[in-house]
């Protein structure tokens, strides 16, 4: 058994890179390569690379299925890859798990609390999992529970705790080791806006005033843009764009115009792609919608109405946007449902 000087060590020159024109060294928080999981002839991960470095909020973003949740049981050591390595807070997830979990506090997708406990009872039992004495578990239950505002319902059983007090006792179980890395797999799922809201802002605070890492998945695209200074968007188990919010937005680099009518959509189709102030044309088979990419938007609406009045085409509604994350995640992904 190494002792502590060697772990440290082994610990420190493993997340220790250097980037292209860098001088000195970059921690990373989480490292992972080419990560790979497979279930029988179902891929769910297919090689994804990522990085996060410490005291920085990374999103996850992906459709149903493309491999978010996997990549984070991966990282919290609970399943193993088929293939790839990845380490976390400096140790490998597979072959030194049991450090792994020192440094890092996990909240998950669906809710695991016991309903007949009490939301103190929660927080203390897991405490005691990981030996904290009790005058430990008894000062950081104290100030977190204060984080979250459940003072007031601490003794009270958790069953009667609405959607929005479960998700904050999580957050506060997910806190109590004092973690490193703290992973939130959809935390805010469905919850009303003031919940959302409340949730955004202690994790903006862990981030800035305690330099938590933070690594979470989420479904909307409003919440990445306003946590997360990193986005990485995976599909079919695959990282396929990461970047900063504006960044990932400004690759579109155009305005917005979204129509939706009836009558021959792919002659219009093709009459506006090639239109050369178009740069791109996306299509929602689900609701007939067409998506086009230009510059000077409003300039461009009548001679777009005007087209579809000479193609057979009638103009049912049109609206214009500015590029958002959403459309940056529909460009990547593609319109069709998932299941």
């Amino acid at each position: 058994m190494p002792d502590e000087q060697d772990e440290q060590l082994d610990r420190s020159s493993s997340i220790s890179v250097t980037e292209e024109g860098a001088n000195e060294p970059q921690e990373v928080a989480i490292l992972a390569q080419g990560l790979e999981k497979r279930y029988g002839r179902v891929q769910a991960l297919a090689g994804i690379d990522l990085k996060v470095l410490p005291h920085t909020i990374y999103a996850l973003l992906g459709p149903n299925g493309a491999g978010k949740t996997t990549t984070i049981n991966i990282l919290t050591t609970l399943t193993p890859p088929t293939a790839g390595t990845a380490r976390v807070a400096g140790y490998d997830v597979v072959q030194q798990a049991a450090q792994v979990r020192r440094y890092i506090g996990v909240t998950f997708q669906d809710l695991v609390l016991d309903q007949d406990l009490s939301g103190r009872q929660v927080l203390d039992v897991h405490g005691q999992l990981y030996r904290l004495d009790r005058a430990e578990r008894q000062r950081r239950i104290s100030q977190l529970v204060e984080l979250v505002q459940l003072e007031e319902a601490l003794d009270r059983r958790v069953k009667t705790y609405s959607g929005g007090m479960k998700r904050r006792l999580e957050l506060a179980r997910g806190l109590l080791t004092d973690p490193e890395v703290l992973f939130l797999d959809e935390p805010t799922q469905g919850l009303d806006p003031q919940n959302r809201a409340g949730i955004w802002k202690y994790i903006l605070e862990l981030n800035r005033q305690r330099g938590l890492t933070l690594l979470l998945t989420t479904h909307y695209m409003e919440e990445a843009e306003a946590l997360a200074s990193t986005v990485g968007i995976v599909d079919h188990g695959k990282m396929v764009v990461e970047g900063t919010p504006a960044r990932l937005v400004a690759t579109l680099g155009a305005e917005a115009i979204h129509i939706s009518g009836k009558g021959d959509k792919q002659a219009f189709s093709e009459k506006l792609k090639a239109l050369e102030f178009v740069e791109r044309l996306e299509t929602s088979e689900e609701n007939d919608t067409l998506h086009l990419f230009v510059d000077n938007s409003r300039q461009r609406l009548a001679e777009i109405i005007s087209l579809a009045n000479t193609n057979a085409f009638t103009v049912e509604d049109i609206s214009l946007a500015q590029p958002s994350l959403g459309d940056v995640f529909l460009h990547y992904t593609g319109y069709s449902l998932r299941d």
